[in-house]
This record gives C-alpha cells, sequence and structure tokens, in this order.
C-alpha cells in the first residue's frame, strides 16, 4: 500500500516535526531527497533556477561525501542542504545510538540543522533525541517519483490533486527518479493554479 501523504497520527506522534506549514496562503515548499547526483542534482538545479525557486535537498551523507562539490553548488544557488542520514538507515530497524551516530557523521557533509528520516521511519527515542538538535521534516505530499510503476503522469497527476496551501512535497534526486520529467510541467501547472514556492529553512 502506498501513502502519499503521512497519517495524522504520525503529527500526533512528533508534535514538534514539520509536516506542513500551517497557513492560508497558497504557498508550497518543495524538498528532494537522495542526492547530489551528477545526473539528475544539475537537471534539477536548472530547472529551478528557470523558475527562480528556492528548495530544500536533503542529501544522503554517502554521496555528499563523495560529491562535496555538487552540494557546494546546490547551496550556491541559494537552496537548502538537510540532511537524510549517512547510510539511508531505517529508523524502526535500527538502535537509538547507531541512528543518532549515523545522522551526526552524515551532519559533517550535509546539515547539522534539518533533518528527514530516510522512508519516514523514526522510533520515538530516535525522534526525541534528534529534536534537540534538528528541525526534523516529513512531508504533506509524495507523488513516488522514485517508483518505476509509477509513470511522470501519473505522479504529476497526484500532485495536483494533493497540494493545498502550505504542503511540504519530498520529491527525489537520483537518477531513476521521474521528478526531472515532470519538475518543469508541475511549476508551471501549479502557477497557472495561483501557487507560489518558497523554501527560506522551511520557516
Amino acid at each position: 500500500m502506498r501513502f502519499f501523504s503521512i497519517s495524522s497520527l504520525a503529527r500526533l506522534i512528533y508534535p514538534d516535526a514539520l509536516f506542513r506549514i500551517k497557513t492560508r496562503e497558497k504557498i508550497l515548499y518543495l524538498t528532494f531527497d537522495d542526492g547530489p547526483d551528477p545526473e539528475s542534482t544539475p537537471e534539477l538545479l536548472e530547472i529551478l533556477e528557470k523558475h527562480n525557486i528556492k528548495a530544500a535537498f536533503f542529501c544522503d551523507g554517502r554521496a555528499a561525501e563523495l560529491y562535496p562539490g555538487l552540494v557546494q553548488k546546490i547551496r550556491g544557488k541559494g537552496h537548502q542542504v538537510g540532511n537524510h542520514g549517512y547510510n539511508h538507515l531505517n529508523g524502526w530497524g535500527t538502535s537509538l545510538r547507531d541512528y543518532y551516530n549515523d545522522v551526526e557523521y552524515a551532519s559533517r557533509f550535509t546539515s547539522g540543522k534539518l533533518f528527514r528520516p530516510p522512508y519516514g521511519l523514526l522510533r520515538i527515542n530516535q525522534y526525541r533525541r534528534l529534536r534537540n538538535n534538528f528541525k526534523i521534516v516529513f512531508w504533506d505530499v509524495m507523488p513516488y517519483d522514485f517508483d518505476r510503476d509509477f509513470k511522470p503522469e501519473r505522479s504529476l497527476k497526484i500532485l495536483y490533486d494533493r497540494i493545498r496551501p502550505g504542503s511540504v512535497i519530498v520529491l527525489h534526486d537520483r537518477q531513476e527518479s521521474t521528478s526531472k520529467v515532470f519538475l518543469n510541467e508541475f511549476l508551471e501547472g501549479s502557477a497557472k493554479m495561483g501557487y507560489t514556492f518558497t523554501c527560506p529553512g522551511l520557516q
């Protein structure tokens, strides 16, 4: 079963985490997971620059260590860099100590302020430990752009159907993701719907 939005129960379990910005204005927050990637990252940055839109890139620590120039380029274009862990660990299957150490190590190459749990899976004790140092960011809309069974048109439809004022959208910055295929169309289409984008530290 696929979940295009995180359940309301998770919002109760992680009350200080960010899922959606509370606003009535038609503002969206665009984020990307799993990069940087030498193929997809430059393409995504070019599309964003074309529309003068800033996003948050939650970078995989291993990739960030391997491609520091791309991390620097993301920052240089005015985007936020977030922490997505070093080894992309599943929090439910990892001890508190190992999980925390993994995130802390990734912060050397990514961010010590913003963190998004890989898979969106986080134990309560991990959440309580990490929230002392990080703003924990989940999402409001995920169109499964990383899923090979999803065509770009389907992901695009999910976005159009589910965005709302304050939505935090998660796409993926990796070669197999279709985000770079439909991103330009989505940015143009959402603008016609009256939406704008912002990302100043995800407020």
